[in-house]
């Protein structure tokens, strides 16, 4: 493919197959001036001549400088810029966190298991609180004073039953408390219904932190039907 420099009519040899259908710009390496030189146009298939014809000699290009084609520089690439990253959460302020809730924790523990531990202490001083210990099935006693290895059985005395009826009466409270002075003893058949009761005064008026002191209470021909027992103080009575 032969190319011809517009501006100095310099005529070049250049190979058709550095350039596409729709061309491409070069540059004259004589003159230096730039154009735009179109592809080449593709050949159509021609039909055999009848008769042979002779072929013309094209007039050969002086020998010059071949023409430099321009190579079109490449453009950077565009970088997008990172996008920006969410700042980290300091370490320490969020440990201080972590460690602060799992103190909160351990210390509502702590109440919890206190307040079941000392329920009844708690009660003495704050009687209200027997209620909240009652609903959650707590059995409490709100004075501290209560009744320890109950029992009675049977006994023959001049030819007549005997029921004796025994036990301790105890403080479980943390300081002195006074003991009720009337304490009674019921009886009720398979039914819960009461037969008979009877009352007896303890034989102390006060027990320190921890102390007990024992009854003994006796009833003669007790009734036949009695199958229950309980021991309560008298001023628990509803």
């Amino acid at each position: 493919m032969i190319l011809t420099c517009p501006a100095c009519a310099t005529r070049y040899q250049t190979d058709e197959a550095k350039f596409p259908p729709d061309g491409r710009q070069v540059r004259c390496a004589k003159c230096g001036h730039v154009w735009h030189q179109p592809g080449p146009v593709p050949e159509t298939i021609a039909l055999p001549d009848p008769e042979p014809q002779p072929v013309a000699v094209a007039e050969t290009a002086p020998a010059g400088p071949v023409a430099e084609e321009e190579v079109p520089r490449p453009r950077p690439a565009a970088v997008s810029a990172p996008a920006p990253s969410r700042p980290r959460r300091p370490l320490l302020p969020l440990l201080g966190v972590v460690l602060g809730w799992i103190g909160l924790i351990a210390v509502v523990l702590l109440i919890g298991l206190s307040a079941v531990r000392y329920r009844q202490e708690i009660t003495v001083i704050w009687p209200q609180s027997a209620g909240v210990y009652s609903s959650l099935g707590m059995k409490v006693n709100v004075s501290g004073i209560d009744f320890a290895r109950v029992d009675y059985h049977r006994e023959n005395e001049d030819g007549q039953v005997v029921l004796a009826v025994t036990g301790q009466i105890v403080n479980n409270g943390t300081r002195e408390l006074p003991v009720p002075q009337s304490v009674r003893v019921t009886l009720s058949d398979n039914a819960n219904h009461e037969l008979y009761h009877w009352n007896f005064t303890p034989s102390a008026q006060s027990l320190k932190p921890g102390k007990s002191i024992p009854f003994l209470t006796r009833l003669s021909s007790p009734p036949a039907a009695a199958r229950h027992l309980e021991v309560r103080f008298a001023k628990d009575e509803k």
